[in-house]
């Protein structure tokens, strides 16, 4: 028997200074059975973190040629596609030549992860970015997830501020360079 996707409810209130977004998000996230929370919480950040209008999540495993994130514009095409994790060297050469911007956040090791990358043929691999979410802050995240969550989140520059119930978790976005 095959299982299925837990749904889970973020209601977020977003203030990004940086970019001037100020938003309410109400969003219903899928999360497959062999996707990890951390992975689960990166996405949902990523989302907050690169808001905009044409905003959408691909339709996950049973689509795997499609970004994890994308914003297309009125016309369906990609204008930034956004990975989560790890995506190899030959996903991210691909992406570059789909869409004029190609962003990554991720959660795992960085250091290992651009050693991964390092000498490997990626188009435009100067133009890509790849954020480091702080660790400890995913991690703390993701051992506070439930089903149903509502969380406001502030970005001023690289750093993040996320007030759930009485609490406040703070953590960085880092900018890596290839």
């Amino acid at each position: 028997m095959a299982l299925t996707a837990t749904i889970y409810n973020f209601d977020i209130d977003l203030a990004d200074a940086r970019r001037q977004v100020y938003e309410t998000l109400a969003m219903r996230v899928a999360r497959h059975p062999s996707e990890s929370e951390e992975y689960l919480v990166t996405r949902v950040l990523a989302y907050a973190l690169e808001y905009a209008d044409g905003i959408d999540f691909s339709r996950g495993i049973s689509d795997p040629e499609d970004p994890t994130i994308a914003i297309r514009d009125l016309t369906g095409t990609i204008k930034v596609w956004i990975d989560i994790g790890t995506p190899e060297a030959a996903r991210l050469h691909k992406a570059s030549k789909a869409a004029p911007r190609v962003v990554v956040y991720t959660h795992k090791d960085p250091e290992q992860y651009l050693r991964q990358l390092e000498g490997e043929k990626i188009h435009r691999a100067a133009a890509l970015e790849i954020y480091a979410i702080d660790r400890a802050f995913i991690a703390a995240l993701a051992g506070r997830l439930e089903r149903r969550m509502a969380f406001a989140l502030s970005v001023v520059d690289q750093d993040l501020f996320l007030s759930l119930g009485s609490d406040t978790l703070t953590g960085s976005v880092t900018r890596l360079s290839l």
